[in-house]
């Protein structure tokens, strides 16, 4: 693949998606969203976790405010940013992003649309959209809402506020803040802690979040029958039921 501000690295069991623009600090702009596209195509057809970080000094400060300036109603219908972290919300096995310093604006939409949030004492998150004269139109207007409730939301969309990391702790933005050299260890605990179940399971379990309320349960049902005749599942078991015989 041929990247433009972003670095994707696929490890045996895992992938981590860099985002190299630190000379202005990681901004999103048409390269990195099109990269972007690129690595969703691998996770896609390859599935397996994956990291998101800009490394250990800022996540991503937002979109790029030279091309948003530019950008007309034709580009903003064509949903350039929200149809980039839709397609990585919906990706088959986890995210997990790590983030350090900024993640505002398009950054801070990047970081909702991954499952799993770890942050540093640096990192601050929100959406001051509203006072370049836009809205937070890739995802935040109603991805934030589902993360942290509508009250604090309305704070952090409207109001501008920015929250610290230990406020996102606080309301489970973040999963967890460590130090700075622990952030990427971090974010490869969880992943660890992923691959302690059936992939297929990972899978399905994601997928049956993101179906609609009214597909609830048929989809389960199904989800569960497809699970109930792999071999992965009754190895497992009887590995339970072997562990359990012996206590």
């Amino acid at each position: 693949m041929t990247l433009e501000g972003v670095e994707f690295e696929r490890r045996s069991d895992r992938a981590v998606v860099w985002l190299t623009r630190p000379e202005v600090r990681n901004a999103i702009d048409a390269g990195t969203v099109a990269s972007l596209h690129q690595v969703c195509a691998v996770l896609e057809s390859d599935p397996v976790p994956a990291m998101v970080t800009g490394g250990t000094e800022v996540f991503a400060a937002g979109a790029d405010i030279g091309q948003l300036r530019d950008r007309t109603s034709t580009d903003a219908l064509a949903g350039i940013n929200s149809g980039i972290f839709d397609r990585i919300a919906k990706l088959p096995m986890p995210t997990v992003a790590a983030i350090a310093g900024h993640a505002l604006g398009g950054g801070a939409e990047l970081a909702y649309a991954c499952d799993f949030r770890v942050g540093t004492p640096t990192t601050t998150i929100g959406n001051p959209e509203g006072r370049l004269g836009i809205l937070a139109a890739a995802g935040a207007a109603w991805r934030l809402r589902e993360l942290v409730g509508e009250v604090l939301a309305k704070e952090i969309l409207l109001l501008g506020r920015i929250l610290t990391a230990q406020e996102a702790t606080e309301v489970r933005l973040l999963n967890e803040i460590v130090e700075a050299d622990q952030l990427l260890p971090a974010a490869d605990a969880i992943i660890d802690q992923i691959h302690r179940s059936a992939p297929l399971a990972v899978r399905l379990t994601k997928l049956a979040l993101h179906v609609p309320r009214d597909a609830h349960p048929v989809f389960d049902n199904v989800a569960q029958a497809v699970l109930f005749e792999t071999p992965e599942k009754h190895e497992r078991m009887t590995a339970f039921l072997d562990r359990k015989s012996r206590f």
